[in-house]
């Protein structure tokens, strides 16, 4: 999924790693919204059902970045991917650790995965910006955004009243740039269509 690649193995490949990158970033910005609105109203306590859903949610990226590292040649992309997805893993175990103490402990688990897989985002998407992927802003921007927003939790973890309101925001934000970027990638594929008629 490189520029590189995409450029140099033909048109037919191109069209066949845009396609599956567009249905990975659909799937997994539509499951982001989805665990956004079933965590909104489960979270009031750290009960079993608000820490499955805290695991379950740095799985999903975990799971995508799997799915990501197969399609890619070697290369530093594949390896920055091949980390977020080990990150992610372990964010999920050290967040279900962290349900069973306080919201703040959990707020600042997530907030310094958010840190890392944010940066780790950014480098990714900047690795694919060219002709065949567009310019990536949408993950640029959720990726950013991760960076930032996970600074403030932990932040807002060492205050006096650490709530976990903001990570179904958080969630939804990330799921919508995700679903915009695979609608890029399809009208950018249906305007090659349209040239190559």
């Amino acid at each position: 999924m490189t520029t590189n690649t995409l450029t140099t193995t033909g048109a037919p490949t191109a069209n066949g790693e845009r396609s599956s990158l567009m249905r990975l970033y659909l799937s997994r910005g539509i499951l982001a919204v989805i665990w956004a609105v079933v965590f909104a109203g489960a979270h009031d306590s750290l009960d079993a059902v608000a820490i499955t859903l805290l695991v379950v949610y740095p799985l999903i990226d975990a799971v995508s970045s799997l799915i990501d590292y197969r399609a890619l040649p070697d290369g530093s992309e594949r390896r920055v991917t091949a980390f977020n997805g080990v990150l992610s893993t372990l964010a999920a175990i050290a967040v279900g650790v962290a349900g069973a103490g306080s919201f703040a402990t959990v707020l600042s688990v997530f907030g310094v995965w958010a840190v890392v897989s944010g940066a780790a985002q950014v480098v990714v998407g900047l690795r694919r910006r060219g002709p065949e992927l567009g310019k990536q802003w949408p993950v640029l921007i959720a990726g950013g955004l991760s960076f930032l927003v996970g600074i403030f939790y932990n932040i807002q973890a060492a205050g006096d009243d650490p709530s976990l309101d903001v990570l179904s925001t958080y969630a939804t934000g990330g799921g919508v740039f995700f679903i915009v970027q695979a609608i890029l990638l399809g009208w950018k594929a249906r305007q090659q269509r349209s040239r190559s008629v």
